[in-house]
Parts: C-alpha cells; sequence; structure tokens
C-alpha cells in the first residue's frame, strides 16, 4: 500500500458531524435515512456526507470490481445499487480500511449525489454524539484530538 499522505494546510480534511437528519432516495425509494452522517470536506472539493452502513438498505446494493485510491483516504470499494429492474453502476463508494487520519469515515458509506438525490429532513437526533465519536479519531497530524476511548474487551488470551 502506498504511503499515506497527510491532510494539512496545503490539503485540508476535516470530518464533522452533520447536524441535520439526511436521507439518500434512489427512485422512489429511500435506500438510506441517518441522524448520525459525518460530512467530509476535502481542499476545494465539494461536501461528502458518509452515512452509517446500519442506516443504509444495503439489500439493494451488489459489490462490483471498482476500487480507487486515495492517498489521503486509502483505498475505496464501490457497490451498484440495483432496484425495480434499475441500476446505478458503482453509485456507491466505501473506505473499509482507510488511513489512521480518515479513520472516522470507516466502513460508512458515501453516495454519487448524480445517481441518486441526497437530502435533509430535519434536526439529528444526537448530533452530539457523532461529534463526541469525530473527537476521538486521528486530527490528522498523526495524534487523536481526544484520548481514546478505554478499551471494551481485555487483553488476548
Amino acid at each position: 500500500m502506498p504511503e499515506p499522505k497527510i491532510p494539512g494546510p496545503d490539503h485540508p480534511i476535516t470530518v464533522t458531524a452533520t447536524p441535520k437528519r439526511m436521507q439518500v432516495r434512489y427512485g422512489d425509494h429511500v435506500i438510506a435515512d441517518s441522524a448520525m452522517a459525518l460530512t467530509l470536506q476535502e481542499s476545494t472539493y465539494p461536501a461528502v456526507i458518509y452515512f452509517p452502513r446500519e442506516d443504509v438498505s444495503m439489500e439493494f446494493f451488489s459489490r462490483t470490481e471498482k476500487t480507487t485510491h486515495c492517498p489521503y483516504k486509502g483505498d475505496a470499494n464501490y457497490y451498484t445499487i440495483l432496484m425495480d429492474g434499475r441500476f446505478a453502476d458503482n453509485a456507491v463508494w466505501t473506505y473499509e480500511h482507510p488511513y489512521p487520519a480518515m479513520e472516522s469515515i470507516q466502513d460508512r458509506l458515501a453516495f454519487y449525489p448524480n445517481q441518486v438525490e441526497i437530502y435533509e429532513v430535519g434536526d439529528a437526533d444526537d448530533a452530539a454524539a457523532v461529534k463526541e465519536a469525530v473527537l476521538h479519531t486521528d486530527d490528522g497530524a498523526g495524534s487523536s484530538q481526544k484520548e481514546p476511548w478505554a478499551p471494551t474487551v481485555g487483553e488476548p488470551g
């Protein structure tokens, strides 16, 4: 795997709690609905909303062979949406093993806005909890913004 680039002043990347409840619609169906979405703003690119996998209807997705590499985030995998006899090829991507600086988007899903409709539906129920999770991840400089949470399991035996 190539050496990761670290976000910084020349290429800033921020991940923040999305203050609104967000949905994704494909055709006539809501395929994602979350009050725990994250917004990733990378340099001058348009912001991207990342949805927790558990808030997405994965039964309509088919994993594809496509992968891409971002020097800041790592390797992305893709899904095609299959629904009602229609498909949106490689419309969804995920970083299952992102670089440490982008750990907060691990296993979350993002959607191409030209393939689906992404919109706000009200205030997020628990934006503070999402913010707290983001603050416990790497800030891009190789150190956490806050002390890591205590492990939830003991040492392996």
